[in-house]
């Protein structure tokens, strides 16, 4: 009873008392929400807070909601997700997602506010329907722009996570699997990510990839090879040239924040991996080609390399050319602003180019 009276007084004064986010649908996308996420649940104290996203469980036990739902990707299993938020009940949902799809599925959630961007003809959907920004922004801060149409104030706008726990089963495994693979006790653990879920473009040649892990070796640092089953070929073929660790497709995702947390530093394309590592406090280094860096660069212990072109940005997810873009960032270059990530510096670089507002978007914009 008592419940239920103080429910009527917060919905007769406006007050949000059940929330519902919709996390975007990629692994770097959901870690760059993160700040609007926090800032929402901090200004709302009183509400019950849930998150629906295909990477909501990489944000467990941080503290974020109280509950948090898996939304895959299948058509036919996102239904049944979409029953799991709708008994919830949410009174407003935030969708970070651009599709048309996630302001159906508020509006089937029952949510009587429903706040997202108006693009591709869903402002009919929306309650809230906010104009996309001239020029874009960075991704972090266009979901904050959502975050703030209820009433919420976002002082930090850097993702952070907190690593598993270093006494943790996960972080066990994962120092028993470098073992096992051959990583080096006592010398610094560089992770090289391979792979890129938006495509090949993303990515730097393993040539490139070959010069790097020699000349970490050189300096007595190792070389992790990391990725899914589809770069675990070009790794082994890597890993054969060079003394580097080969663990791609030998982890599984329930391990990549321990996994990123028990390396000293990280190589690796615009990925959702680079987000969550810099995240998770561990140094970056970004090698960003076809998509700008200052529309979606990791934040915090993180630095981007470009190597200018004049066909980039190009947003292209199969470089029709050279990839000269990728191709001429060197090894040499790549090392010394990891190593100097490791020892505590900035790295010496060219300062982030304004936004290309109007380029192609990015994955992180889908």
């Amino acid at each position: 009873m008592a419940r239920g009276v103080r429910a009527r007084v917060f919905q007769a004064a406006g007050v949000i008392q059940a929330l519902a986010v919709r996390l975007p649908n990629w692994l770097g996308d959901t870690v760059m929400a993160v700040p609007a996420v926090r800032a929402l649940r901090r200004a709302h104290p009183q509400a019950r807070m849930l998150l629906a996203g295909p990477w909501a469980s990489m944000l467990a036990g941080q503290g974020l909601a109280d509950t948090l739902v898996t939304y895959p990707r299948p058509w036919a299993d996102r239904l049944a997700a979409a029953d799991v938020v709708r008994r919830f009940a949410p009174d407003t949902a935030v969708l970070l997602p651009n599709s048309f799809e996630s302001a159906l599925a508020a509006w089937y959630w029952g949510a009587r506010r429903r706040i997202g961007f108006d693009t591709g003809g869903r402002g009919i959907a929306l309650t809230d329907a906010v104009a996309v920004p001239e020029p874009r922004r960075h991704q972090i801060d266009e979901y904050v722009m959502l975050a703030e149409r209820c009433d919420t104030r976002v002082d930090d706008a850097v993702p952070t996570l907190a690593p598993p726990p270093v006494d943790a089963g996960e972080r066990a495994e994962v120092r028993a699997l470098l073992e096992t693979a051959g990583a080096r006790r006592g010398s610094p653990a560089v992770g090289v990510h391979l792979g890129a879920a938006f495509g090949p473009a993303k990515t730097w040649p393993a040539e490139r990839v070959v010069d790097f892990c020699r000349l970490l070796d050189e300096i007595g640092a190792h070389a992790v090879l990391l990725g899914t089953d589809n770069e675990a070929a070009t790794a082994e073929t890597i890993a054969a040239q060079v003394p580097a660790t080969c663990l791609a497709g030998r982890d599984r995702p329930a391990l990549l924040p321990s996994l990123l947390a028990e390396l000293d530093a990280l190589v690796a394309g615009d990925t959702g991996v680079a987000h969550l590592a810099a995240a998770l406090g561990t140094p970056v280094v970004t090698l960003f080609g076809p998509t700008d860096p200052a529309l979606s660069a990791p934040r915090g212990r993180a630095t981007a390399l470009t190597h200018p072109v004049p066909c980039a940005p190009c947003f292209y997810r199969v470089c029709p050319i050279e990839h000269p873009c990728l191709r001429g960032l060197d090894a040499a270059r790549v090392r010394d602003a990891v190593m100097a990530m490791i020892a505590g510096r900035p790295a010496v670089e060219p300062a982030v180019s304004a936004p290309h507002g109007s380029r192609e978007p990015t994955e992180s914009r889908r």
